[in-house]
């Protein structure tokens, strides 16, 4: 495939968790300076879950991440950065209303609480702008504790069988429900997954836009973004599969040198 001429025709937008980065952890120096060469081609952005702290803890410090891309989409989009500034902010209270926010998270805690698991930490509901983070173990766990529940839920299918209670309890509410990482899953409304950073770049119209993300699977959270008309979906394994591939698509005299 041939690179446009003019960088500001073309995006390509990151999922970050297990695409630019290993999970909750820091990018790596080789992947940083991967998108510093590339952003001189194209604009970059990334589309995240989580919120704009954790989002910066891994990509950088807190006040450089949103100057190292063109655009910052934190929670799905609904905290928008572009070009270093804050453009919008949604809440899930003021669209969800407070009953039936309550009703969700009483139902997750009760959920929780009746789940046996090896081992329970602190944070099982996490409040953010625009969902809610539902993670049976807790935030709180370590590393090690991550692993060890990530290869439970595999074999027991912790999390969907979670979320297929969630989907029973609530079906016709107007909540999504999506996985992402290895101990937890997100909880939003209706039309508030990775798309919705979409509705806002349909402004920007771009030529084209490249999507990168590893959770393409259906049920995962970069399905809905990968499989958009919109987008030109990658899925890929890991952060050194992301720069492969980028380095295929826009940097092929390299890729042919070598």
């Amino acid at each position: 495939m041939a690179v446009p001429r003019s960088r500001e025709r073309i995006l390509c937008l990151f999922d970050v968790d297990g695409t630019l980065t290993p999970p909750r952890q820091r990018i790596e120096s080789e992947v940083a300076e991967f998108l510093e060469e590339l952003r001189k081609r194209v604009m970059i952005g990334v589309v995240g879950g989580s919120d704009y702290t954790k989002i910066a803890e891994q990509l950088g410090e807190r006040d450089e991440v949103i100057n190292k891309f063109d655009y910052v989409f934190a929670e799905n989009g609904t905290v928008q950065y572009k070009n270093g500034q804050l453009v919008s902010k949604q809440a899930i209270q003021d669209h969800l209303g407070e009953e039936l926010l309550q009703e969700l998270i009483n139902f997750c805690l009760n959920y929780i609480a009746l789940l046996k698991l090896p081992k329970k930490r602190g944070t099982f509901i996490e409040f953010r702008s625009g969902m809610l983070n539902i993670s049976p173990i807790g935030r709180s766990c370590t590393m090690e504790e991550r692993i060890e529940f990530s290869e439970l839920d595999k074999k027991e299918r912790i999390r969907e069988k979670f979320v297929a209670a969630l989907q029973r309890e609530f079906a016709g509410k107007g909540l999504r429900f999506s996985r992402g990482g290895m101990i937890s899953f997100d909880v939003f409304p209706e039309g508030w997954d990775k798309r919705y950073c979409l509705d806002i770049l349909d402004e920007e119209r771009f030529d084209i836009i490249h999507f990168f993300g590893n959770e393409t699977t259906p049920g995962g959270n970069d399905y809905e973004i990968y499989d958009d008309p919109r987008t030109v979906g990658h899925s890929i394994q890991s952060p050194h599969d992301t720069v492969q591939r980028c380095r295929e698509i826009f940097f092929p005299e390299t890729v042919n040198e070598s």
